[in-house]
Formats: structure tokens, C-alpha cells, sequence
């Protein structure tokens, strides 16, 4: 079928927080690669309402500003996600799209596919299928909520199949397409900043450029900032760490208001850690890039990691993404001081895990997406079943 017999296939695209800004630039790209035969809307939920750092990151991702923004703000859980339905839902009927799409697991992933999901709108889930098998995780109930209520299931490891199918989606939903954040990465690599230029912005020119190189760190979720044994505990094996690799540490707002309350702040001021604020993209990317660990508890940077080939330590007790432990750089370490010491001491011994690149993290992750989608609902509009 072509444009001309039938009006364009409307898509609307979700994002709500930063994680996910990286996951729908190259999707956005793709889809808008086939019109006019499609239209692609982006929708801004407001989960992360930081305007400089949401329009820094869209600025250097090449994404256009969005079509619809829902300014929801911060709040709970459940108040967040009550509130994205709520203002969601009348986007819904002004622009009647054929599918809504999101991305990753965050509140607002959730919220849309729900609302959609009772309007008989398609929902297609980018990223599916991932688990960690803790439902302590917020992240972990979106992940299955949204798997279940979506119609179009795009996966980024094999093993996704598999927890998908162990969940009763049907087969024929499911599709192994790769990752589209990798896209991104490799998209952007040459236009990563150098360590080094941040390193002099902030006042410590030279840090890190000695022949041991240097580490990053990141923290941000409540079971590894909101208790203040566990901060402090983490922040002191850093501090270890940072005697022989210094760390460059982007501290998360979430986790820089806990070590003030907690009065940690000392452990900041140390030779061995650089704090830093929060980065944009490209910055985040060329601190990764010539790493010589990274030391996070970040499902993203565990798969922008493996993708770099930098060794990473995971500081959790579990992952929603085996493949960069199985294929990748990535080990669990959890957050036992000892434990994370001996991976350190095992890397500066050996030179850490390097891997190797999984499966179709090669790039073209959302020029397969946009085929399998519009083909899709092509078939659907006109009376299939589709996939």
C-alpha cells in the first residue's frame, strides 16, 4: 500500500527520563526515515523535569523538541504514574495514533502503555522482555506490567525471548531486533568529550592522566543511597579504589542530597575522587570511553560498557541485562567492600573482562524496528493480524 491510498501511520513516541532520551533518537530518526507514510509525534512526560539537562541532552541527540509536553514533575511512584495517565490520556484522543511506542522501564513507560493499552491503541515496547528477577525494583514492575500490555515487543538479547514466552506472550509478538542505545553510542563516539577537558574544567587538570589511568563511578538507586551505612560503605571502598585508579564521580542529584544529609560530604574532598555534576551525554560517553573501570549501579552503563569494551563492576545483586555479563565487560560485584576490592585488584592484575559485542549491537537496531513496525501496522490497517 502506498501513502498516497492512505493517510500516515501515526506514531506517538514516548519519553519521560533521561535513560530513555538515548533509546527513541535513533528510533525517531528511523520512523521519520519512511514519510510522509508515517507520521512520528514525541511526547515528554515530564518525569525528569530538569529543562537544561533535558534540552542539553536532546541538543546533543539531535532530537527535535517535543510535539507534546505533559510537565508531570516529581512526586511518588504512585502519584507520578497516576498523573502521567491522567494528562496522557487526552493526547491520546486529540491525536488518535495508530501505536504508541515506548522505551525502557521508567514510570512513565508504564503509565502510557496502561492508558493506551484501554483506548485499543498498539503498544510496542522497545526494550523488552529484560529482568532481574527483584521485585523490590520499581523498574522491574513496569518492565512485566508493560510486556503484558503491549502488542509489538522489540528485544535487545536473545534470553528476552525466553522470559517473555515463560510470562505467556505469545511468540509471534516478539521480535530480536538488538539495542537500539548502542545505536546511539556508536552514532555519537566521535563526538564523545575527552576525560581530560572535563577533568580541567572542573579545577583538577591532570587528574587521572597518570599510567594507571582512571575510573568512573555512579550511584543513584535508593537500596545504594538512601541508607547511610550502605553510602558510607560504598564511598570509603571508592575512596580505596581511588588511591590507585582516581574516579571521576557524576554525582546524581538524588545521591549528592544524601551524602549532605547523611554528613558524607567529606569523603568528596579527597585526592582520589573528582566530583563532578551531572553530565550531558557526549560528556558522560567520552568519561566511559577512555575509562579503565567503571564502577556503577546504572543498567545503561552496563550495556554502554560492554559496547566500549571497558571493564565495569556492577554494584548490585543482581541485572535485568545478563548478556553484558554472559558477552560483555560487566560483573555483579554487589555492594560488599571486599568483594568490590578484589575485582579492583583483579583488574589492575589482569586488565579486566573485556568481552565481546553481542549480537546485533551493531547499530542498526532501529532501522530494523521501523521495518518490522510500519510493515506491521500496514497489515493490521488493512485487515491482518499482523506479526
Amino acid at each position: 500500500m502506498t501513502a498516497t491510498q492512505h493517510p500516515p501511520l501515526r506514531i506517538l513516541c514516548v519519553v519521560g527520563a533521561r535513560p530513555n532520551f538515548m533509546k527513541i533518537a535513533p528510533i525517531l530518526t528511523a520512523l521519520k526515515a519512511h514519510a510522509p507514510a508515517v507520521e512520528a509525534r514525541l511526547l515528554h512526560t515530564g518525569q525528569h523535569y530538569d529543562v537544561a539537562m533535558n534540552s542539553q541532552y536532546f541538543e546533543a541527540l539531535g532530537i527535535p523538541a517535543p510535539d507534546d509536553n505533559l510537565e508531570v514533575g516529581s512526586g511518588s511512584h504512585a502519584a507520578q504514574t497516576a498523573e502521567v495517565m491522567l494528562r496522557v490520556e487526552k493526547v491520546i484522543d486529540q491525536y488518535a495514533p495508530d501505536a504508541l511506542l515506548v522505551v525502557g522501564d521508567v514510570n512513565s513507560t508504564l503509565a502510557c502503555a496502561l492508558v493506551a493499552a484501554k483506548k485499543g491503541i498498539a503498544v510496542v515496547h522497545v526494550e523488552a522482555g529484560l529482568r532481574s528477577g527483584d521485585r523490590a525494583m520499581p523498574e522491574e514492575i513496569n518492565r512485566v506490567l508493560t510486556d503484558q500490555l503491549s502488542d509489538l515487543l522489540f528485544t535487545t538479547e536473545e534470553g528476552a525471548f525466553d522470559n517473555l514466552r515463560a510470562e505467556g506472550v505469545a511468540a509471534g509478538r516478539i521480535h530480536f531486533v538488538g539495542n537500539v542505545m548502542i545505536d546511539t553510542l556508536l552514532h555519537n563516539l566521535p563526538r564523545a568529550v575527552p576525560a581530560a577537558s572535563l577533568a580541567a574544567q572542573h579545577g583538577r587538570p591532570g587528574f587521572g592522566a597518570g599510567p594507571g589511568g582512571y575510573g568512573v563511578l555512579t550511584l543513584h538507586r535508593p537500596s545504594n543511597v538512601d541508607q547511610p551505612e550502605t553510602l558510607a560503605a560504598l564511598l570509603d571502598t571508592a575512596l580505596r579504589i581511588g588511591a590507585t585508579t582516581p574516579l571521576m564521580f557524576p554525582v546524581h542529584p538524588r545521591t549528592r542530597a544524601a551524602i549532605e544529609r547523611f554528613g558524607l560530604g567529606g569523603r568528596l574532598d579527597a585526592a582520589a575522587i573528582l566530583p563532578l555534576p551531572p553530565l550531558g551525554y557526549l560528556e558522560m560517553l567520552g568519561l566511559m570511553k577512555d575509562a579503565r573501570l567503571v564502577l556503577t549501579d546504572s543498567g545503561g552503563i552496563q550495556e554502554e560498557t560492554t559496547a566500549l569494551g571497558v571493564p565495569c563492576i556492577t554494584l548490585r545483586e543482581n541485572t535485568e541485562r545478563p548478556i553484558t555479563v554472559e558477552q560483555g565487560t560487566n560483573t555483579i560485584a554487589g555492594t560488599d567492600p571486599a568483594r568490590i576490592l578484589a575485582l579492583h585488584a583483579a583488574l589492575l592484575a589482569d586488565g579486566g573482562k573485556r568481552g565481546r559485542q553481542p549480537r546485533y549491537w551493531d547499530g542498526q537496531a532501529a532501522v530494523r524496528i521501523a521495518a518490522i513496525l510500519l510493515d506491521w501496522l500496514e497489515r493490521r490497517r488493512g485487515g491482518g493480524h499482523g506479526a
